[in-house]
């Protein structure tokens, strides 16, 4: 692995960087820009991935009663929005940050032992990496803006 990526917590010094990121139209349509997060509400964990500390990626992380949504269990977080800036794409870093993921939760969120989320069932790119790294489809689905989702899992 690459020992130049990582996950952080938002701070102000990233801002800059995370509201010059744009996506592909095909992207957008499935995620979230990182500055629609420049605000976020309490329980909601804005995570920047770096590589060299230049942001190229991020996502948020919710322990809030939107979880319930995707999971009964009381100590799972749910990921969403997550992208990488366009420009840095096809460098594996979507992969690297989420390889990450379980250590970062685990250090910095020690009550939780489940991450979910949701991904459309037309962004095959996203299943194959939740998959690659460790989710499991859970079999449920939940209808999106865009239609239908698969709801997944990791265990911590």
């Amino acid at each position: 692995m690459d020992n130049s990526i990582k996950l952080s917590h938002y701070t102000k010094e990233y801002i800059e960087a995370l509201s010059t990121f744009q996506l592909p139209d095909e992207q957008l349509q499935f995620t979230a820009l990182p500055r629609k997060y420049i605000e976020v509400t309490e329980g909601q964990h804005r995570v920047v991935i770096l590589n060299n500390l230049v942001p190229v990626g991020f996502f948020l992380l919710h322990a809030t009663e939107r979880v319930k949504e995707y999971s009964s269990n009381s100590k799972a977080m749910l990921l969403t929005s997550f992208s990488i800036n366009r420009v840095e794409q096809g460098k594996g870093y979507a992969k690297q940050a989420m390889l990450l993921l379980k250590d970062f939760v685990t250090t910095e969120f020690p009550n939780c032992n489940e991450i979910v989320l949701a991904v459309n069932h037309k962004n095959i790119a996203a299943q194959q990496l939740y998959l690659n790294i460790g989710f499991q489809d859970t079999g449920k689905r939940k209808m999106g803006p865009i239609g239908e989702q698969w709801i997944m899992s990791m265990k911590l």
